[in-house]
């Protein structure tokens, strides 16, 4: 069986040092790894080739193109929820113009190959928007297709390069006299908020939960920016990176659909907070809620439906809560911190 090669953009972030580590670990793929900013040391050796670019610069992309024949494009560059509600046009020309210039690498990837190039997209629970707690609570679980009325760019943003992607992969140039043979596998997955035990948290808005751990394994006092009864789906970083390799694996033939709901337990803040005491009982945890952050956490499930994952390619977290901190976060944050 020949090398697969892997494009990973946004590789210096929290699904690509995992993703990265998983790869290096678990198969013999060359991975290409793309980022704003130097790799982490520690991502270097597991790298065929690490390139400093932006992606909205399609003269990166294209060098890139030309050096490499990708059999799949992860793209999990993007600028997360809370610089994107700060910049909006910046946000608009990351999220929504650099997936733009990566669905035509993939399209050209496809040409030059004469197959299908998979195109893998982590969306998030942010396409959701939720009018009031009070429908939060009544809906419960949402499936891929309800409530997506998103308020933030960031949400907006994923939720249309979702139908971009669809786009890309059934619809591109329609209108062509001859039926034109390149094609993109387009897969996306949404994402509920991700708690990594390696990586700090970057700006997202579910980063409350990640942020309680940290600072609490630090003994740093934490005003959490959220009410205690917060509540929105959360998983960790391994069965994040889990979910995105099975989605990649998975037979074509075998998808209903292309953009998933993956979740595993949705705890409030106030659970998070204790499971955190237990295992750091001198933190200093308050909260603190910051009115404008919070309404947005208020607008977004307080779970989701992933059957249709669980049955497509057979999903399953395989951390709860309780392992999730038993076996994973407490260890990890506290052997980061106290080495």
């Amino acid at each position: 069986m020949s090398t697969r090669t892997i494009l990973i953009t946004g590789a210096n972030g929290e699904i690509g040092h995992g993703l990265i580590d998983y790869l290096a670990t678990h198969t013999r793929a060359r991975v290409v790894a793309l980022d704003l900013h130097p790799l982490d040391e520690s991502l270097y050796r597991m790298c065929y080739r690490t390139v400093i670019g932006d992606i909205t610069e399609m003269s990166v992309l294209e060098s890139l193109s030309t050096g490499f024949d990708f059999d799949t494009i992860f793209h999990l560059a993007a600028l997360l929820s809370t610089r994107s509600e700060r910049q909006p046009p910046l946000a608009h020309r990351v999220n929504v113009n650099g997936t733009l210039n990566l669905l035509e690498i993939a399209v050209l990837q496809a040409r030059l190959q004469g197959r299908e190039i998979k195109f893998i997209f982590p969306s998030s629970i942010a396409v959701y928007g939720l009018p009031d707690l009070a429908t939060k609570a009544q809906v419960g679980k949402i499936k891929e297709h309800e409530w997506c009325q998103p308020r933030t760019m960031y949400g907006i943003n994923k939720l249309y390069t979702e139908q971009l992607g669809g786009y890309y992969a059934r619809y591109y140039r329609q209108l062509d006299a001859d039926e034109r043979p390149e094609h993109v596998d387009f897969r996306s997955i949404r994402f509920p908020g991700i708690i990594s035990a390696h990586t700090l948290p970057t700006g997202g808005t579910s980063d409350f939960a990640p942020e309680m751990l940290h600072n609490a394994a630090q003994g740093k006092a934490y005003p959490c920016f959220v009410r205690e009864d917060t509540c929105i789906p959360f998983m960790v970083m391994p069965d994040a990176v889990r979910a995105i390799t099975l989605l990649e694996a998975a037979p074509r033939d075998k998808l209903s659909r292309q953009v998933y709901n993956v979740g595993a337990f949705n705890p409030s803040a106030e659970v998070i907070r204790a499971s955190t005491l237990k295992a750091f009982p001198r933190a200093e945890i308050s909260f603190v809620p910051d009115l404008k952050r919070q309404n947005i956490l208020d607008s977004w499930p307080l779970d989701v439906d992933d059957s249709a994952a669980q049955q497509d390619w057979n999903w399953h977290p395989e951390y709860d809560l309780e392992r999730a901190f038993s076996e994973y976060l407490i260890p990890a944050i506290t052997e980061r911190y106290h080495q």
